[in-house]
């Protein structure tokens, strides 16, 4: 198995928790997105993946962008633990609490759009900012009030899930942009409960070797 990831990335931090979970072993092959203009960019990369984003999971013959179908394609492969539930209605509920993070909060303070904001639109830093913390309040204020109804120890009862595996990275984000987190105090209970096992723990972006701190 080999993993295209970026430290930073949130989309690769999802995958690489739901493999540390699994307890999968996998090669990390760094594609840095700042240096030399972003290696995403380049020719071999986008051979791999046209849309010229990380991660790409690689096993075999098998090559796989989107980090919500890659985690489904290995918790249907490895099935232990399950990171989705049996129950129909369940499942579909996890599926929605991890879309409104991946799909509704995510793509808006992805580093593309970033650039996009202080490149052509020409923001500054302070407006920047300001951007990310709008979307991610929108979007946790939203959130906070979804797990008041689904959570226990974590987003959805008390098994790490889905949710769970993509809540995780987008708070890791929240703190990087220095957002007041007070408000939800039920999503900063689930994350630092997530922040206790070994599988979250190693997939955080400090931990990887293309780090750069």
């Amino acid at each position: 198995m080999k993993l295209y990831s970026y430290w930073r990335s949130s989309a690769a931090y999802r995958v690489r928790i739901a493999l540390n979970l699994k307890q999968l072993s996998f090669e990390t092959i760094p594609v840095h997105l700042l240096k030399d203009g972003g290696q995403q960019h380049s020719a071999e990369y986008q051979q791999l993946n046209p849309n010229q984003l990380v991660p790409i999971y690689v096993d075999g013959k098998l090559s796989l962008n989107q980090s919500l179908a890659i985690i489904e394609y290995l918790d249907e492969m490895y099935p232990e633990p399950a990171l989705l539930p049996e129950n129909i209605a369940a499942k579909a509920q996890v599926r929605s609490l991890a879309l409104d993070i991946a799909c509704d909060m995510h793509p808006l303070n992805n580093l593309r759009v970033l650039q996009y904001l202080t490149g052509p639109l020409a923001l500054n830093e302070q407006q920047k900012i300001a951007w990310i913390h709008h979307w991610l309040h929108t979007g946790f204020g939203a959130l906070e009030q979804r797990l008041l109804k689904t959570a226990g120890e974590f987003c959805y009862g008390d098994s790490v899930t889905l949710a769970d595996v993509c809540l995780v990275p987008q708070m890791y984000n929240a703190l990087r942009f220095k957002l007041d987190t007070l408000e939800y105090p039920t999503i900063s209970r689930v994350y630092h409960h997530c922040q206790q096992l070994a599988g979250f723990a190693l997939a955080a972006p400090e931990q990887q070797s293309d780090a750069q701190l």
